[in-house]
């Protein structure tokens, strides 16, 4: 990371992936370039162990990259503002690079689908069960295996604090 001064700890990261509304998924088309998409995720933390859950159909450009190459990065921002009167933007971001892996099991893909519902839909679990049954078996479901996890933050005002713009300094 080239601004350590920014550089936050793995905790952080996971707290930001924890709040942040999604995350940007990254893999790599047959043709080398890249290819990002937004994705629900959820995590469960198993002691000292952390998987990563998203869902998807079973066909398409995101499961064919995997399919190919699972190395996949996951990239999520929380408490993104611009501050009044600055030429700069506050943030939180955490970096996830990781290996993916089609989830075959039927009680982890409960499970990780449980967690994505938890986190997007909590009111709804009450229904959690009936959906699962109808929909369980057209849905595929992907875990990440964390390899590497890195945290930023920009907060402007901070002591020696060196963002923005050179003419956005105090």
């Amino acid at each position: 990371m080239r601004r350590k001064d920014r550089e936050r700890d793995e905790a952080f990261a996971w707290n930001v992936f924890d709040k942040a509304e999604y995350a940007v998924l990254a893999t790599v088309n047959s043709d080398g370039s890249p290819y990002c998409i937004p994705l629900s995720t959820a995590r469960i933390v198993n002691g000292t162990d952390t998987v990563i859950y998203f869902h998807c159909a079973y066909e398409g450009q995101k499961i064919d990259n995997i399919r190919r190459n699972p190395a996949v990065t996951l990239t999520c921002a929380a408490n993104v503002r611009v501050p009044e009167g600055r030429f700069t933007t506050e943030f939180e971001s955490c970096v996830i690079t990781g290996r993916a892996e089609i989830v075959e099991e039927e009680s982890e893909k409960t499970e990780g689908l449980r967690a994505i519902c938890e986190k997007y839909t909590p009111a709804m679990m009450d229904r959690f069960e009936k959906v699962l049954q109808s929909s369980l078996s057209s849905t595929c479901i992907f875990r990440i295996i964390p390899l590497e996890v890195t945290g930023k933050e920009l907060k402007t005002g901070t002591p020696g604090e060196q963002g923005g713009t050179s003419g956005d300094r105090d």
